[in-house]
């Protein structure tokens, strides 16, 4: 499954066809509006009913999108001068391929929600419109007040502000009440992955086997997080190096490796159609299983709280903790329509304000962008009720930036074959990692 996937709600065949002919319908309605540019082929904007209208693309589960939908609804009674619609996509790297080929044939959306790495993608072929011009005339926008590890994120080596944070996520991890209270470990004596491993061992022998101690989630993620927690890079900072067999990366995945070939006191599920590996993990918690597992800050929506409790991850050794936060973008295509390009921005900056992060945030559980929307009354009385909700927002204010891979995503692939040799195969972490570098190595030498 490709690591820059975040939802697991996939939609089915007959809602993608529907979308997808939404989707070409709606663009070729609006590639016909276009048709009665100027003289000098400048774009016009497309209004209908004295509103400029905007397009957005995005993607998400049934609980997302309607959220998602409900916001858009929000944003368009806020205000007549604009118009925002909606059309839901598969997923973000579906989103993608559609934008890429959109913007070929002059029929892209407005505005897309992606993930940075294709963001950045779009940001080098100067094909999105830098922010930065509209933030630093609009004096209501506060960058100051967004989380930094998310806002950083969409600032390119040069400084241009490239996209606007929409929400974060990060891999958090989910524990059973029931199974923790009855082998007498306390959820805040974890402190490194060494106390988990001790920890998972015990539940491992006191229920007879019956329950794994821990469940990691399938791919290079998990380990990932790790690799980071215990000190390690991915790529030298001068980028001309990549570093991920180097000894923390080795000594992390090792003790995967070890936790779950040779203790068995771990256990991954792997495999299988869509995210079906992702919800046998979850079930094996909620059904006495495992004692816990490392998730997204997402499963919050599916996830019994009666029965799971959630908790940071540690860190590893003497190393503090320091996972991934990832951040979902909104960015603005370059479409040549001004007016157009107002209501784009007007739109992503709605989407930031506390309302609708809260809104957002409560109901898929994914991480708010701003630190003020703990202030907002209402997600205040939702996180007093349900407090595991802070616990991804709080890792996030620690956490590590998702690491930039100049490859083109070319390292991260190289990162999920040795997970697979580590997790599945039994490969040790050294001779997996070795491998992966040598074809990293070669793929960073050829982008220098």
């Amino acid at each position: 499954m490709n690591r820059k996937t975040l939802t697991k709600r996939k939609i089915s065949q007959k809602s993608f066809t529907k979308n997808f002919r939404t989707a070409a319908l709606t663009a070729a309605l609006f590639s016909l509006l276009l048709t009665g540019c100027g003289a000098a082929g400048q774009p016009k904007d497309v209004t209908a009913g004295g509103k400029v209208q905007v397009m957005f693309w995005y993607s998400g589960g049934k609980t997302a999108a309607g959220v998602m939908e409900e916001i858009i609804q929000g944003y368009n009674q806020s205000q007549d001068q604009y118009q925002v619609t909606g059309i839901q996509q598969a997923d973000y790297d579906e989103t993608y391929t559609k934008l890429q080929a959109g913007i070929a044939g002059k029929n892209a959306p407005d505005v897309a929600l992606l993930d940075s790495d294709k963001s950045r993608s779009l940001m080098a072929k100067n094909l999105l419109v830098p922010m930065d011009i509209y933030i630093e005339q609009d004096p209501s926008f506060d960058s100051s007040g967004l989380i930094p590890v998310f806002y950083n994120q969409c600032i390119q080596e040069d400084g241009t502000l490239f996209a606007i944070p929409a929400y974060g996520t990060t891999q958090v991890m989910y524990y059973n009440r029931g199974i923790f209270e009855q082998c007498g470990i306390e959820p805040d004596a974890i402190k490194t992955w060494q106390d988990l491993a001790e920890a998972s061992g015990g539940i491992y022998r006191k229920t007879g086997s019956s329950a794994y101690g821990w469940e990691p989630m399938w791919g290079a993620d998990n380990l990932i997080d790790m690799a980071l927690s215990n000190g390690g890079a991915m790529i030298s900072s001068d980028n001309t190096t990549v570093l991920i067999d180097s000894e923390p990366w080795v000594e992390a995945w090792e003790s995967v490796r070890k936790w779950i070939h040779d203790d068995k006191s771990m256990a991954i599920h792997y495999g299988g159609q869509g995210w079906e590996y992702w919800y046998a993990t979850m079930d094996d918690v909620l059904q006495d299983k495992a004692g816990g597992y490392t998730g997204s800050s997402g499963d919050q929506a599916d996830l019994d709280f009666s029965i799971v409790g959630a908790m940071e991850q540690p860190g590893f050794g003497d190393h503090e903790s320091a996972p991934v936060a990832r951040v979902l973008q909104l960015v603005m295509v370059e479409t040549g329509k001004d007016r157009t390009k107002d209501g784009a921005y007007e739109f992503m900056k709605y989407f930031t304000e506390n309302a609708q992060q809260a809104k957002w945030s409560m109901a898929t559980g994914y991480i708010p962008v701003r630190k003020s929307t703990l202030d907002d009354p209402e997600y205040k009385a939702y996180t007093e009720e349900t407090p595991q909700a802070l616990i991804p927002f709080n890792q996030s204010m620690h956490a590590s930036p998702d690491p930039i891979d100049p490859t083109g995503g070319k390292i991260f692939d190289a990162l999920s074959i040795a997970a697979d040799q580590v997790e599945i195969e039994n490969v040790p972490a050294d001779t997996a990692l070795k491998e992966a570098a040598k074809t990293a190595q070669a793929a960073l030498d050829e982008v220098k």
